[in-house]
């Protein structure tokens, strides 16, 4: 008797920092499933390097981060391919594929997925297709470049190995047949069993429970810890720009409840927002789930399927559904995937629901979903709404609806000079979509309508950001228009504690705001380190420039004003001074690069393209920092 070859699995392994890069990968699984091959879905972090040779074929999905920055999950695997005892042969058995994700309107875009291609490449591998790049600007998103790039994936592998498709390229099995079941199994507890255990446990310590509990759920690490470093309260809540302005810019303050807290000036503070009351009441309602009820959640263990969909814990106390939604599932604010619509289509009871619904789910309706769902920022709830035929069972929700995360806040305090405190600069979003709905950001609108006299626990968590804390022995440039500042409001007041101890070195600070009147963000505080000797003071070598860009008929940015100071910045460049640049991701970043050619060439007396090289080689050691959000 012959024995029938097991296929071959298709290893996919994806970085990811917001949960793009999971979305895209977890769609190329389910399409090569659909054709018949088995997949293995990691996180880059969950595979050993070493074993990289051994591999037939792997497809990475990368997506890029700030200014051709690494995901968190992909920096030791990066440090393990860079190692020089590497051979030119190394990877020369393995068949590989990248597709990236990134933002045209970044300077680096997509530098992640270039660089990883190169180095396979460099490595001896061999490319299956040409890279894809998804674009953010495209107007359907990155999977305006993913569709057609899988197509011709598909058809390369086959051509490659056919009996990873047993049936060809093109035929797919029916969808219906994955939908049987989801990844997730939830088991319900009566309300007794479920409290009993949590009678007897302070606030502080249940809360970290529960959020240990529910965070799991997060694919990959992007978790970080499950449970929170501490938990803040806040003590001050202060509106920084003028009311009426067009603008709102809080200055918060915070002190820390549970633990000490211990960071560097430049880090950065995870926060976990809370959602609005009504609308996780409306989202528990419209589905009609028991908001009292006690739950467990787990993985389905499906021994056939290794795809790892890292739901990595199950959880380990029953939590109460309410407090489940409220932690863990954002039906608020994030708005659904494709494969959202997709899984609807499978529950829509009326017919013109479930064509609807299976349109937005085929590549003939990607651009119409872009437009009615990612470009209108719809949410979990608004969708649900839109379909009232629809109802998912509580598992398929639990998958689906996109993770509540946290948002990440540059820290705009020294913890020195504010032990147990962190501060932070916060612009609160809104804007207003194209279909003229108003629309308002989870976590600052959040912030900003919370009462210091009433303010609950606030889970945190510390991480190194992209700005290094420097000596105060190191000259210092740095520009920081709007919010831009909140670092370097940090760096300013350590490097005025370590003054009154010791020499240190002078600091030029470009700042930049719309109006003198409406938005300059901490003025007293710029203005008295500017004088009497200050950090910023000229006689200590340094200097404070603001540039009001809509004060005059002619727009001033940062850029003008240190082209003005050319001489002063070139002085303290020679002086081994480092460059730290925070703000906008949008054009700022690229013209203040511009402005320091400009001056390199011009005070230095070199041509542009030596300037270039010299400010590559002064980011190369580690003394030019970029810090930018969109």
């Amino acid at each position: 008797m012959v024995m029938e070859e097991k296929p071959k699995k298709l290893l996919i392994l994806y970085a990811s920092e917001t949960g793009n890069a999971i979305d895209a990968a977890e769609r190329l699984g389910r399409e090569a499933e659909r054709r018949g091959c088995p997949v293995l879905l990691l996180s880059v972090d969950d595979f050993d390097p070493s074993s990289l040779p051994d591999q037939e074929i792997v497809i990475f999905v990368v997506s890029t981060t700030g200014q051709g920055d690494n995901p968190d999950s992909i920096k030791v695997f990066w440090k393990f391919l860079l190692q020089r005892n590497l051979t030119q042969n190394w990877l020369s058995r393995v068949n590989y594929a990248v597709f990236g994700l990134g933002d045209s309107g970044y300077q680096k875009y997509n530098f992640v997925a270039k660089k990883l291609d190169k180095r396979l490449s460099d490595l001896g591998a061999t490319a299956v297709v040409e890279r894809g790049l998804g674009d953010d600007q495209h107007s359907s998103g990155y999977e305006g470049a993913l569709d057609p790039w899988m197509s011709t994936l598909w058809k390369a592998l086959y051509q490659k190995d056919p009996k990873l498709f047993p049936k060809g390229p093109e035929l797919m099995t029916s969808n219906m047949s994955l939908m049987d079941q989801p990844k997730v199994q939830i088991t319900y507890h009566d309300v007794v069993e479920g409290t009993s255990n949590f009678s007897s446990i302070p606030d502080v310590k249940l809360l970290e429970m529960q959020i240990e509990s529910t965070r799991f759920i997060l694919p990959g690490k992007l978790a970080g810890k499950y449970s929170p470093e501490c938990f803040l309260k806040m003590v001050k809540n202060d509106p920084l720009s003028k009311a009426g302005s067009g603008k709102d810019v809080r200055h918060f303050e915070f002190e820390a409840v549970s633990s000490s807290i211990e960071y560097e000036v430049g880090d950065v503070v995870h926060i976990l927002p809370g959602q609005d009351a009504a609308a996780v009441d409306a989202f528990i309602k419209r589905c009609n789930l028991n908001p009292e009820s006690y739950i467990q959640v787990q993985v389905n263990d499906n021994k056939e399927n290794e795809q790892s969909y890292d739901l990595r814990n199950t959880l380990k106390v029953p939590v109460r559904l309410k407090t489940f939604v409220e932690l863990a599932m954002d039906v608020a604010s994030a708005s659904p995937r494709r494969y959202f619509f997709e899984v609807m289509s499978y529950f829509a009871t009326a017919e013109h629901e479930k064509e609807r619904l299976q349109y937005f789910a085929s590549p003939e309706g990607r651009d119409d979903l872009y437009e009615y769902n990612q470009k209108e920022r719809r949410t979990v709830l608004e969708v649900l709404d839109d379909f009232p035929s629809v109802q998912m069972p509580f598992e398929w929700l639990v998958q689906l609806v996109p993770p509540l995360k946290t948002r990440a806040f540059s820290i705009s305090s020294s913890h020195s000079a504010h032990p147990n405190q962190v501060h932070l600069t916060v612009s609160v979003v809104s804007w207003t979509t194209p279909y003229k709905r108003k629309r308002t950001g989870l976590c600052s609108s959040w912030l900003a309508e919370l009462d210091p006299q009433k303010s609950g626990l606030i889970p945190a968590w510390f991480q190194k950001g992209s700005l290094p804390s420097p000596p105060p022995s190191l000259p210092l440039i740095l520009i920081g228009p709007g919010t831009g500042c909140a670092p370097f409001r940090g760096f300013v007041e350590e490097r005025a504690l370590q003054s009154q101890s010791g020499p240190t070195a002078p600091i030029l600070f470009f700042f930049g705001c719309r109006n003198e009147e409406n938005d300059f963000l901490y003025r007293d505080f710029w203005l008295f380190h500017s004088q009497k000797g200050g950090v910023l003071s000229e006689e200590k070598g340094g200097g404070f420039f603001v540039a009001f860009s809509r004060d005059q008929q002619q727009k001033v940015y940062v850029q003008h004003k240190m082209r003005e100071e050319s001489f002063k910045i070139w002085n303290l460049l020679t002086e081994g001074a480092a460059v730290y640049v925070a703000g906008s991701a949008n054009k700022m970043p690229s013209d203040v690069l511009l402005a320091f050619e400009e001056i390199v060439s011009k005070e230095g007396g070199v041509p542009k393209e030596a300037a270039v090289r010299w400010l590559r080689a002064l980011e190369k050691a580690g003394k030019y920092h970029v810090e930018a959000w969109s």
